[in-house]
């Protein structure tokens, strides 16, 4: 089991930044790929951002390329979302998620994860 759980959401003017946490205990952190998603009102829930269990390979959608960075802190069981030039499309609520390293899978898809954060909500205002 891995637990995980997120902060460092809130509300932020458009152009603003925000660097949401995703703190994990439980099994070897190294051993997990891990993602961001997220959940805007009323839609479902969408890949953001993803990082191998090394750190090394990074994904992103195409909507934050360039706005957003996963990075993550094996020594610290940590994984981050730095969020700059923030637009109001971004608010939603984001998702911390986790897969083992050695399972296959889609990493755009919710699926593909067997671990889930409770989430941590960003208001983007214009």
């Amino acid at each position: 089991q891995v637990q995980l759980v997120e902060s460092g959401g809130g509300l932020v003017q458009a152009g603003g930044s925000l660097r949401l946490s995703c703190a994990a205990s439980g099994r070897a952190f190294n051993n997990y790929n891990m993602a961001w998603f997220r959940q805007a009102p009323g839609k479902e829930r969408n890949f953001v951002a993803a990082i191998s269990w090394s750190g090394i390979t990074t994904d992103y959608t195409d909507s934050v390329k360039g706005r957003f960075t996963i990075s993550r802190d094996n020594a610290e069981n940590t994984v981050y979302l730095q969020m700059n030039s923030l637009k109001p499309e971004d608010t939603a609520v984001y998702y911390c998620a986790a897969r083992y390293a050695l399972v296959g899978g889609n990493t755009w898809s919710s699926n593909s994860y067997a671990y889930w954060g409770q989430g941590t909500r960003v208001t983007v205002s214009s």
